[in-house]
């Protein structure tokens, strides 16, 4: 039996005879653990157990068909084995909340209305995307599972070869799973599959209540839904006959799942993929280094489209330079001279702009002019964030909430400012300077109601709003023809961080919000603002030369030993006291160096970034080498040693995205 608990080991428990007919591979059963009644999942049958004094299953759940079948035993069961996890917290990972609890079924006090979209019919394929399609269909008619790489610039009509790729996979008796990252799957994501394949299409998205989901979740389980359209965990979707898996934007760091079992899910896919026998497209204008290398070296198959729909020029794009800006300003500005004057141009216009900051809050920290002192959260070591609409200072960890100081608390002085800026402050401005305006946010404050994503995409889309100012919430896979002009705010918020992939994610991210423009008749323009104007990835994506990039990145990569050449596996210590941590930490360094072999390369002890968040502190190790598995295996032995101690919480990340 597996159970959903970090314990990395089967349990055993003896069947009465009662329950003989009943127990299969893949049903769940109520089982005693400890004081405790927990659902386990049959995971296999032995003759002879291995330890004495077993107990017996309580109840069988399952009457009928098991809830895992063989297909998602084994994607679990490899889950567990790569990413360091125990296989029933990998099980829990691929069903829904009311299975996971032990219940047969599920009734939404409110059932959800179905919405009727226009039906659309296929578009007529560019040469390019006739040329993708022709492999892809290939690949499912042969159940071959091939993966391919669909490198196709922003608003090159990606989503059409997906559409039509699924279209072969139905006619063939097929079904698909397309994955989307949680921040894209709008209601107008989600609209394109439904006004194509109408009924056929199930939703699973972590908006949904959990009885809702159940029941998207039994529609492809039973059959009567073929595609599956979700974020992350729709890879782990119960359909039969699998032909097609897409990974939207397969670049996008979401995929990748913070809590155990710490998945990937574009990896899971391509595993899932190799179970099953189904094609894999993996989408996206700015493929990660690691896709495209594999790309590069054979692995995957490479698909390019290099032209928008209708030959539609890429957007023009300004770089503005702040350091010389706040030179010729008498006092520093949110928008640049240029930026101004574009926006004034477009309000004159009635046209739509899009303003990128990928910060939220007012003002990003507070700070006294006299002894230097800084706001910083009481259980992180982060500064706090003012909020305008609240007048409260936030911690954007922990969310703990204060009232902003009058006077010093350090040394009484009222000389305090306030510094930097967010998504509140750009909205204030953008007010002053166009009062005429109508301006909304995107960001997780704004949309922490239920629907308010989607209200505030539909309002743009109908032009009840002119201007929209967002974090990275607006940057990926929008639509709107009338957007002519883009503006980022500040293009060097991820550049600063310590991560090896912060060049990276801050290409990703302007080639991103820059396709946003120019998607109608009109052309479109892009405004950078930037205090590293000659930084490589932001050149590079005002070229939208993303061939150009990676071959910079590859090239730093190399030199440091980091993906996509070694895999890193990351071991955190988190506790209260700080000192057991620091000790800890490298006490289990100490057995790791000795324990590992000569291909891998340990980093550390060192604590992380921000050292401690909710009152914990927290430190890292990290461990490089070519087989994760083969660290995984000797890092257990060193991890037996210190588990269990009190007030010590240690938990593996294999591949992780962020450092």
């Amino acid at each position: 039996m597996a159970v959903g608990l970090p314990v990395r080991k089967p349990f055993h428990y003896s069947i009465p005879p009662a329950l003989k007919d009943k127990v299969e591979i893949g049903k769940r059963a109520w089982v005693p653990f400890g004081p405790r009644r927990l659902v386990g999942y049959i995971t296999g049958f032995v003759d002879r157990p291995e330890v004495e004094g077993i107990k017996d299953i309580i109840s069988v759940i399952d009457d009928e068909s098991p809830v895992i079948d063989a297909e998602l035993l084994a994607l679990t069961k490899w889950i567990a084995d790569y990413y360091h996890a125990s296989w029933g917290e990998a099980i829990d990972a691929a069903l829904p909340g009311p299975l996971k609890k032990g219940k047969i079924k599920a009734k939404p006090r409110h059932p959800l209305a179905e919405e009727e979209y226009e039906p659309t019919g296929n578009f007529k394929p560019t040469h390019e995307q006739d040329s993708a399609l022709k492999s892809i269909r290939e690949s499912i008619s042969k159940g071959r599972n091939d993966v391919y790489l669909l490198h196709g610039i922003t608003g090159s009509g990606k989503t059409e070869v997906y559409l039509q790729s699924i279209e072969t996979a139905l006619k063939l008796g097929k079904t698909a799973i397309v994955l989307v990252p949680e921040i894209s799957l709008t209601p107008q994501a989600i609209e394109r599959f439904k006004s194509r394949f109408g009924s056929v299409v199930a939703v699973l998205h972590s908006r949904l209540l959990e009885s809702e989901r159940f029941l998207e979740w039994k529609k492809l389980k039973e059959g009567t839904a073929k595609i599956a359209v979700g974020a992350r965990s729709a890879i782990f979707a119960p359909v039969k006959n699998l032909g097609l898996i897409v990974i939207d934007e397969e670049h996008e760091t979401s995929y990748k799942q913070d809590d155990a079992p710490r998945y990937n899910a574009r990896d899971v896919a391509i595993e899932r993929s190799r179970i099953t026998g189904a094609a894999v497209i993996l989408g996206s204008a700015t493929p990660s280094i690691e896709s495209y290398q594999k790309a590069a070296a054979g692995e995957y198959r490479l698909l390019k489209i290099a032209e928008r729909i209708e030959k539609r020029a890429l957007p023009k794009v300004d770089i503005i330079d702040m350091r010389q800006e706040r030179l010729d300003a008498k006092e520093p500005k949110i928008f640049s001279r240029a930026l101004e004057h574009a926006i004034s141009q477009v309000m004159n216009r009635r046209g739509q702009v899009m303003l990128f900051m990928n910060r939220r809050g007012f003002s990003t920290f507070i700070n006294c002019r006299k002894c230097g002192y800084v706001v910083t959260c009481r259980y992180c070591n982060v500064s706090m964030t003012y909020h305008f609409d609240t007048r409260r200072l936030n911690c954007h960890y922990c969310n703990y909430q204060a009232d902003p100081p009058e006077k010093c608390p350090k040394c009484k002085s009222g000389d305090i400012r306030y510094f930097g800026i967010g998504t509140q402050k750009i909205e204030s401005e953008a007010a002053r300077l166009f009062p005429a305006a109508r301006i909304a946010r995107m960001d997780t404050d704004a949309t922490a109601k239920r629907g308010s994503h989607g209200r505030i995409l539909s309002e743009f889309k109908k032009h009840k709003i002119d201007i929209l100012i967002g974090t990275q919430m607006i940057a990926k896979g929008h639509d709107f023809p009338r957007v002519t002009l883009v503006g980022v705010v500040s293009a060097d918020t991820a550049l600063s961080l310590p991560d090896f992939r912060a060049s990276e994610r801050t290409f990703n991210l302007l080639t991103q919000v820059a396709g946003r423009a120019g998607r109608g008749s009109e052309p479109g323009r892009v405004i950078v603002q930037t205090f590293s104007p000659n930084h490589y990835a932001i050149e590079k994506s005002i070229e939208h030369d993303y061939v150009g990039f990676f071959a910079e990145e590859i090239k730093f990569r190399k030199e440091l030993n980091y993906p996509p050449f070694t895999h890193i596996v990351e071991i955190k210590l988190r506790g209260r006291k700080e000192e057991r941590v620091i000790k800890a930490a490298h006490d289990l360094a100490a057995i790791l160096s000795e324990a590992k072999g000569k291909p891998v390369e340990m980093v550390g002890p060192a604590p992380e970034f921000i050292s401690k968040i909710k009152g914990q502190f927290r430190w890292n190790l990290l461990l490089k080498g070519e087989d994760p598995k083969a660290i995984c295996g000797f890092i257990d032995k060193a991890l037996d040693n210190l588990r269990g101690k009190s007030g010590l919480i240690i938990t593996v990340d294999v591949d992780p995205m962020g450092l």
